[in-house]
């Protein structure tokens, strides 16, 4: 491996840069865009990783942008369980240290909402706003015992008996009739996860319960939702807009969970928007 940067705890191997976190796991990111430009972060959803941002990161040339690999996902280390959302956000943290960023517009999607809802409570002076898509801050009361009875059931059946569900879960039916393609490679990522990673995750989402910071944000806040978004429906959308202060609500027509994949254009806009939001409040 040849170091990409001064630093001993950063390098480059088959075309993707690495970061060492403070606990010593690498985790894996792509930096693309304009290295002058506005900065943003961004988080994937579970058992997937940072190409969930391929068709939005397209649109935002003139943005200087990191998407990584989450622990336990993708070209990441993938340590031993248990995970958590808190240190996925301190993650993040680690690395916008590593790249000397002070602050950057933070963008989820899923769990990566989650994860950047924990950032923000840890590290709320590294946020400059953040974009909430297709997530919550609390899966419900029964959420630890279904989220292990999922790992439970990707270890018992294998992540491939899933696959068609989570496809139909994940896009709109013309949104697959018409890009087979990006589905299939959606599931392949998905199919290919560590299955004690996934199992670990699976865990950290059932137990995360983020609702006690939502008051405290006090940056430009946007919240994205798929109309057909049955995972993280509308209604757990209006409840983040309803507590987190001046958050504001878009709901995509006709999209389900995954909209950086399927309404790139939207959520490149989301962005855009936040960065001249963020500009008016500096």
């Amino acid at each position: 491996m040849s170091m990409s940067k001064s630093a001993a705890n950063a390098w480059t191997a088959s075309g993707v840069e690495y970061a060492r976190m403070s606990d010593g796991i690498g985790l894996a990111y792509r930096r693309s865009g304009r290295p002058s430009g506005p900065r943003v972060v961004l988080i994937h959803s579970l058992a997937l990783d940072a190409s969930v941002w391929d068709r939005v990161v397209g649109r935002l040339d003139d943005t200087d942008i990191v998407s990584m690999d989450c622990r336990g996902h993708g070209r990441s280390d993938k340590p031993a369980g248990p995970y958590t959302v808190e240190r996925f956000g301190d993650d993040i943290a680690d690395l916008m240290g590593e790249l000397g960023w002070s602050d950057a517009v933070i963008a989820g999607c899923s769990m990566g909402g989650c994860v950047a809802q924990a950032f923000a409570a840890r590290h709320p002076e590294l946020v400059r706003a953040m974009l909430l898509i297709d997530t919550t801050a609390w899966y419900g009361a029964n959420a630890p015992a279904e989220w292990r009875a999922r790992a439970v059931k990707a270890r018992s059946e294998g992540l491939s008996s899933m696959a068609e569900f989570q496809a139909t879960r994940w896009f709109g039916d013309r949104f697959r009739m018409d890009h087979p393609a990006l589905v299939q490679h959606a599931m392949s990522v998905f199919t290919a996860n560590d299955i004690d990673a996934y199992a670990a995750t699976c865990a950290m989402l059932g137990d995360a319960d983020l609702r006690r910071h939502l008051g405290s944000f006090r940056f430009p806040v946007s919240v994205v939702v798929g109309e057909e978004d049955y995972a993280t429906p509308v209604e757990t959308a209006q409840a983040l807009v309803a507590a987190i202060p001046g958050a504001s609500l878009t709901v995509l027509p006709a999209a389900r969970h995954l909209t950086p994949i399927e309404c790139p254009d939207q959520i490149a806009d989301a962005i855009r928007s936040l960065f001249r939001r963020a500009a008016a409040n500096a």
